[in-house]
């Protein structure tokens, strides 16, 4: 989707944001859309990434390369990006949130056992 970034553009673009906000079982006041090019989005995840259980986690987004996982930094750096969704820019909500779920499993977490459905 090729986006002006007028107000409809935006709208849109904070609508999307919020379908994976709700995708993921978050209210969307932990989103923020920079309207400066590239245009990015911050969206503040609940749980900690396994490598890096003492930081808070971000989803990342940006008009040139969509979605990717980041870890908050003590002193107020920037973020530390430590996984990229790849090079799909819009993918649909439901794709972005079990991306996410699956970056904030435990290590040690066994995958759910398939059960043939009859």
């Amino acid at each position: 989707m090729e986006l002006d970034f007028d107000d409809s553009g935006l709208r849109d673009l904070r609508a999307y944001v919020r379908q994976v906000g709700a995708a993921l079982g978050l209210r969307c006041d932990c989103a923020c859309v920079l309207t400066e090019r590239p245009v990015s989005v911050y969206l503040a995840v609940d749980g900690h990434l396994p490598r890096y259980p003492d930081r808070d986690v971000a989803l990342l987004w940006d008009e040139n390369s969509g979605w990717s996982a980041a870890v908050e930094t003590y002193s107020g750096e920037d973020l530390i990006v430590v996984a990229d969704m790849g090079p799909e820019v819009w993918p649909v909500p439901g794709r972005v949130a079990a991306w996410a779920t699956r970056l904030l499993e435990p290590a040690d977490s066994t995958p759910p056992r398939r059960v043939p459905v009859r």
